[in-house]
């Protein structure tokens, strides 16, 4: 069955990096499997940052209603970014907090929020320099369990997955290479 997928790249160069790599590799095998890709690259997407509680609950930019509209239509996200300081980069936690919005994502005027964006599934893919079993087991993985939980689960989407590609630095081109392959079978099988 063809799923309707949303790709989103949320590393903030525009040049070559792994992360655009995976995504390019993700969307060649969903396109090959027939289904439809859609696809938002941060390093090109202007947007306004919020710099307050009236920017965020205010009038929403053009850039970021067509972003809505893209996350409406489709019923599977799939989300790339590096590892920053142990979080997504900036410009990715600052996309999401135009996109996600209050009455769009979330509401909580009852007082206990209600998920407006069941029935969408997620695969995370995060790209960092250190071993990833290092940062899941050491670290604890924090920034992508805040990704998880406090944003992508609050606003409904799930199931979510994610996959940990670590030591993109090191010189080892088979591994990278076999998560091109990975990224690439998860798009054919649209999860």
């Amino acid at each position: 069955m063809a799923r309707r997928i949303l790709l989103l790249l949320g590393h903030p160069d525009e040049g070559s990096t792994y992360c655009r790599a995976l995504a390019e590799a993700y969307a060649s095998g969903a396109l090959a499997a027939g289904h439809e890709v859609r696809r938002i690259d941060l390093a090109t997407f202007e947007f306004p940052w919020l710099h307050s509680k009236a920017a965020f609950t205010g009038a929403i930019p053009p850039s970021i209603e067509s972003a809505q509209q893209d996350v409406r239509w489709c019923d599977h996200v799939v989300i790339v970014f590096p590892l920053w300081l142990g979080m997504m980069p900036a410009l990715l936690k600052a996309f999401l907090e135009q996109l996600l919005r209050p009455g769009f994502a979330h509401d909580v005027a009852t007082g206990f929020p209600r998920r407006l964006l069941k029935g969408r599934s997620v695969r995370v893919f995060v790209t960092m320099g250190m071993p990833a079993m290092i940062y899941r087991w050491f670290y604890g993985a924090h920034g992508v369990k805040a990704l998880r939980r406090n944003i992508l689960a609050f606003c409904g989407f799930g199931p979510i997955r994610e996959c940990l590609v670590g030591a993109v630095e090191s010189p080892r081109a088979g591994a990278r290479k076999r998560w091109l392959e990975t990224a690439t079978g998860l798009g054919r099988a649209g999860r």
